[in-house]
């Protein structure tokens, strides 16, 4: 790997609004689906989160500290847009207002996602949210007013975070269907719903603000065989197709696969189109792929019937998951540490679309609370992120078109399923899942490090 990176390339960090913000009911803000707290007894929801919306002067002081380069951060379109007529909120505009353009005051690239998992619950209880077609215009104006505010601010736009996760998880999406098979096949109509959005959001960028650049952000799934049993082998193929490829293709190339369709139609997950939407879907393209990776998956040949019930699309296809016994399992990364993963998945992304690409969300969890002296020794952290970001070296040493790493995440923020026990941030926030405390900030050893590498533009020796 060369010793440095390009020079311009964008060290960053990552966070989203639901997650940090907090301040449910300041600001004009409406509810959001993931406003119902997870439903799980002991882990706290978002209603203060790691109270960014209080402290974001000093989250941005700590960004400059640290030297990055971008902030990868999202609105919150239920703070922007409360109600279901979609009528912008003055007061969100100018909180956003007021972080973007000190993080420019401080040199600092604002790089803003659109839709991070929360969905307006105002409009899932208006007409059922993504599972209606009218969504889709709902999004397409909520992208304008948010290309239109910040033009010339924010030149980097990412669409939908995670679609895999946005559209499975009925905390994300407000979809009550129990029946597994039903709300499997509802994810696959929410899917193409969103496809479609994004390709108008899309087109709008580019007509509003030719200087900036947009694109999906994927949770990339890298799959390996359990075995180099052919069977197993086309377990991994199917995997990553219905598990990534099925979505990039149609925020990319506005098309399924051919297994995919193949898949969806035997099963009867097809969605209903509408004959208008292919010149939607072709009409477009997206400038770039955002990458989130945290480690692999594994799989073997599926030799009984499916059975839906699982999450999915993990829980069915023709495939099964299982346990990779050559990786090191930790207490909050079950499949294991597999940096040599970010770049298999990376390399596959780029063969595919040719397109360039930026690590969104990469990191390692951790349970934390600081020593007797204060100070948080993360070491693992430090490797786990060192290891991947040697990887991208690598990659982008070898050609591949890599324009910057955000990690996840740049402050402790709420997990959407373990609370603040489990921890991301080169940041301390200090609280818990019971006890709001301070919330005061404290950086972590990985902060320190991290600020050497972007110093650098390159690993420590």
């Amino acid at each position: 790997m060369a010793n440095r990176f390009p020079d311009g390339f964008l060290w960053g960090a990552s966070t989203s609004a639901f997650q940090v913000e907090g301040a449910w009911g300041e600001g004009g803000r409406g509810k959001s689906t993931t406003d119902r707290g997870f439903g799980i007894p002991g882990i706290t929801d978002g209603s203060v989160a790691s109270d960014h919306y209080h402290r974001w002067k000093e989250d941005v002081d700590l960004m400059a500290e640290l030297g990055l380069k971008t902030y990868r951060m999202s609105f919150s379109w239920c703070r922007i847009m409360p109600g279901a007529t979609c009528e912008p909120n003055p007061e969100a505009l100018a909180f956003y207002d007021g972080l973007i353009d000190y993080l420019l005051e401080k040199g600092i690239e604002p790089f803003a996602t659109l839709y991070h998992f929360e969905c307006p619950q105002a409009l899932v209880d208006e007409f059922g949210g993504w599972l209606d077609r009218r969504m889709i215009d709902a999004f397409a104006r909520y992208a304008e007013v948010c290309f239109r505010h910040f033009k010339g601010r924010v030149k980097l736009w990412a669409t939908i975070n995670e679609q895999l996760i946005a559209t499975a998880s009925s905390v994300n999406t407000g979809d009550t269907e129990t029946d597994p098979k039903r709300h499997q096949g509802n994810t696959y109509q929410m899917s193409y719903h969103m496809s479609l959005a994004e390709h108008r959001a899309f087109e709008l960028l580019h007509s509003i603000d030719p200087e900036a650049k947009i694109g999906p952000v994927c949770a990339i799934q890298v799959t390996y065989p359990l075995s180099s049993s052919p069977a197993d082998v086309m377990a991994a193929l199917n995997a990553e197709e219905m598990e990534q490829f099925y979505m990039l293709d149609m925020s990319v190339r506005g098309s399924y696969s051919p297994y995919a369709a193949s898949y969806l139609k035997r099963e009867g997950f097809y969605p209903a189109v509408e004959p208008e939407d292919d010149a939607v879907l072709h009409g477009s393209t997206p400038d770039f792929i955002g990458i989130n990776y945290y480690s692999s998956s594994c799989v073997k040949e599926r030799t009984e019937p499916i059975v839906f019930g699982g999450f999915p699309p993990w829980g069915a296809g023709d495939f099964v998951l299982c346990d990779n016994p050559r990786l090191e399992k930790t207490e909050w990364m079950p499949n294991g540490l597999d940096p040599i993963g970010l770049s298999i998945g990376m390399r596959k992304v780029h063969d595919r679309y040719g397109l360039p690409m930026i690590i969104t969300e990469n990191g390692m969890a951790l349970s934390e609370e600081p020593d007797e002296s204060g100070a948080i020794h993360d070491e693992q952290r430090i490797a786990y992120l060192s290891a991947h970001i040697a990887q991208v070296g690598e990659l982008i040493e070898q050609g591949y078109p890599i324009f910057g790493y955000c990690p996840w995440s740049f402050v402790d923020v709420v997990s959407s399923h373990q609370g603040f026990a489990k921890r991301y941030g080169l940041v301390y926030v200090d609280r818990t899942d019971d006890d709001i405390r301070t919330c005061d900030r404290i950086r972590k050893d990985s902060f320190y490090w991290y600020q050497k590498v972007i110093a650098g533009n390159q690993l420590p020796e």
